[in-house]
């Protein structure tokens, strides 16, 4: 049987890649019994999910996502930066 750190970095490899199917196999029995892998493999997915939906949604590429800061916020802060 898998350890739990085994499976968190094979759930972590199968994101960018195909698993071997002993170690699918050996994954998935080990996520029928362990509810925290099982929750950390529910995490990631949203993370990937989410981050895909963000980058689609984005309205102008190169730029952050939402709101910019105006030219006058960007310089308070920079003051504060160099108060400190």
């Amino acid at each position: 049987m898998l350890s739990c750190k085994d499976v968190t970095r094979l759930i972590s490899e199968s994101m960018d890649r195909t698993l071997p199917l002993g170690k699918r196999i050996g994954v998935r029995l080990h996520l029928l019994i362990c509810k925290f892998c099982a929750r950390y493999e529910r995490q990631l997915l949203l993370i990937r999910e989410t981050v895909r939906h963000l980058g689609a949604t984005q309205e102008r590429p190169g730029e952050p996502y939402g709101e910019t800061l105006t030219e006058k916020a960007r310089e308070r802060i920079r003051r504060s930066l160099q108060q400190q």
